[in-house]
Protein backbone atom coordinates (compact mmCIF):
# COMPACT_ATOMS: atom_id res chain seq x y z
CA UNK A 1 0.00 0.00 0.00
CA UNK A 2 1.46 3.57 -1.15
CA UNK A 3 0.97 5.80 2.01
CA UNK A 4 3.49 8.66 0.21
CA UNK A 5 0.66 11.37 -0.35
CA UNK A 6 -0.84 10.52 3.24
CA UNK A 7 2.77 11.25 4.33
CA UNK A 8 2.71 14.77 2.89
CA UNK A 9 -0.23 15.96 4.49
CA UNK A 10 0.54 14.30 7.92
CA UNK A 11 4.11 15.70 7.77
CA UNK A 12 2.98 19.04 6.76
CA UNK A 13 1.61 20.26 10.24
CA UNK A 14 2.18 19.31 13.99
CA UNK A 15 -0.26 16.69 14.98
CA UNK A 16 -0.43 13.57 16.84
CA UNK A 17 1.75 11.46 14.67
CA UNK A 18 4.39 13.96 14.43
CA UNK A 19 4.62 14.23 18.04
CA UNK A 20 4.95 11.53 18.93
CA UNK A 21 7.81 10.40 16.36
CA UNK A 22 5.91 7.52 14.06
CA UNK A 23 7.10 7.18 10.69
CA UNK A 24 4.46 5.46 8.24
CA UNK A 25 5.90 3.13 5.37
CA UNK A 26 4.57 1.76 2.12
CA UNK A 27 4.50 -1.96 1.44
CA UNK A 28 4.19 -4.07 -1.72
CA UNK A 29 0.92 -5.50 -0.14
CA UNK A 30 -2.73 -3.36 -1.26
CA UNK A 31 -4.19 -4.34 2.35
CA UNK A 32 -1.54 -3.50 4.22
CA UNK A 33 0.62 -0.60 5.89
CA UNK A 34 3.54 -0.25 8.30
CA UNK A 35 4.91 2.42 10.70
CA UNK A 36 7.99 2.81 13.07
CA UNK A 37 8.41 4.62 16.76
CA UNK A 38 11.13 4.92 18.45
CA UNK A 39 10.69 4.51 22.07
CA UNK A 40 11.90 7.88 23.75
CA UNK A 41 10.71 10.98 26.11
CA UNK A 42 8.01 11.62 23.57
CA UNK A 43 5.74 8.25 24.53
CA UNK A 44 6.96 6.31 27.25
CA UNK A 45 5.82 6.25 30.72
CA UNK A 46 7.78 7.76 33.72
CA UNK A 47 9.09 4.46 34.07
CA UNK A 48 11.15 4.38 30.79
CA UNK A 49 8.48 2.16 29.51
CA UNK A 50 6.47 2.68 26.30
CA UNK A 51 2.83 4.22 27.01
CA UNK A 52 -0.12 1.95 26.33
CA UNK A 53 -1.75 4.65 25.30
CA UNK A 54 1.14 5.51 22.56
CA UNK A 55 0.72 1.93 21.37
CA UNK A 56 -2.65 2.65 20.72
CA UNK A 57 -2.28 5.97 19.14
CA UNK A 58 0.14 4.37 16.40
CA UNK A 59 -2.04 1.91 15.78
CA UNK A 60 -5.19 4.05 15.25
CA UNK A 61 -2.64 6.63 13.21
CA UNK A 62 -1.13 3.86 11.00
CA UNK A 63 -5.13 2.57 10.16
CA UNK A 64 -6.05 5.43 9.67
CA UNK A 65 -3.03 6.36 7.37
CA UNK A 66 -4.09 2.86 5.39
CA UNK A 67 -8.02 3.62 5.20
CA UNK A 68 -7.36 7.28 3.87
CA UNK A 69 -4.52 5.56 1.33
CA UNK A 70 -7.11 3.44 -0.12
CA UNK A 71 -9.81 6.67 -0.36
CA UNK A 72 -8.00 9.52 -1.97
CA UNK A 73 -10.36 12.69 -0.79
CA UNK A 74 -12.14 10.98 1.59
CA UNK A 75 -11.87 11.50 5.40
CA UNK A 76 -11.05 8.54 7.67
CA UNK A 77 -11.60 8.52 11.45
CA UNK A 78 -10.88 5.57 13.91
CA UNK A 79 -14.58 5.34 15.53
CA UNK A 80 -13.32 1.97 18.21
CA UNK A 81 -10.02 1.36 18.89
CA UNK A 82 -9.12 -1.82 21.31
CA UNK A 83 -6.16 -3.12 22.49
CA UNK A 84 -4.49 -5.79 24.33
CA UNK A 85 -0.67 -5.11 25.26
CA UNK A 86 1.26 -8.32 26.29
CA UNK A 87 4.84 -7.33 26.64
CA UNK A 88 6.65 -3.88 27.58
CA UNK A 89 9.26 -2.13 25.89
CA UNK A 90 11.94 0.12 27.14
CA UNK A 91 13.00 3.48 26.22
CA UNK A 92 15.56 3.24 23.03
CA UNK A 93 13.72 0.49 21.40
CA UNK A 94 12.09 0.88 18.37
CA UNK A 95 8.95 -0.64 17.54
CA UNK A 96 6.74 -1.48 14.39
CA UNK A 97 3.33 -1.77 13.57
CA UNK A 98 1.73 -3.98 11.05
CA UNK A 99 -2.11 -3.06 9.92
CA UNK A 100 -3.17 -5.07 7.81
CA UNK A 101 -7.04 -4.46 6.56
CA UNK A 102 -9.41 -7.44 7.43
CA UNK A 103 -12.78 -5.55 6.12
CA UNK A 104 -13.61 -2.26 3.32
CA UNK A 105 -17.18 -1.59 3.39
CA UNK A 106 -18.07 1.49 1.33
CA UNK A 107 -18.12 3.35 5.16
CA UNK A 108 -16.31 1.38 7.62
CA UNK A 109 -12.78 -0.02 7.15
CA UNK A 110 -11.78 -3.20 9.51
CA UNK A 111 -7.89 -3.13 10.64
CA UNK A 112 -5.56 -5.32 12.87
CA UNK A 113 -2.31 -3.76 14.21
CA UNK A 114 0.00 -5.94 15.55
CA UNK A 115 2.88 -4.12 17.58
CA UNK A 116 6.25 -5.50 17.89
CA UNK A 117 9.37 -4.92 19.72
CA UNK A 118 13.17 -4.87 17.66
CA UNK A 119 13.09 -8.53 17.85
CA UNK A 120 10.00 -9.15 16.57
CA UNK A 121 8.08 -9.84 19.90
CA UNK A 122 4.32 -9.18 20.14
CA UNK A 123 4.16 -6.30 22.31
CA UNK A 124 0.51 -4.75 21.26
CA UNK A 125 -2.16 -6.24 19.43
CA UNK A 126 -4.95 -3.88 18.75
CA UNK A 127 -8.62 -3.74 16.31
CA UNK A 128 -8.89 -0.57 14.50
CA UNK A 129 -12.46 0.01 13.15
CA UNK A 130 -12.76 3.68 10.53
CA UNK A 131 -15.18 5.99 9.57
CA UNK A 132 -14.78 6.68 5.56
CA UNK A 133 -16.52 10.35 5.38
CA UNK A 134 -16.90 12.62 2.40
CA UNK A 135 -15.99 15.77 2.79
CA UNK A 136 -18.72 18.58 2.89
CA UNK A 137 -18.34 20.72 -0.51
CA UNK A 138 -17.78 24.72 0.40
Amino acid sequence: MNVEEIKKIIESSPNLSTALGMEFISTPDDDMCMARMRVDERNRQPFGFLSGGASLALAENLAGVGSSAICPGKICVGINVSGSHVKAVVEGDTVTATAKLVQKGRKLHVWTVDVRDSAGELISTVQVTNYVISPKKQ
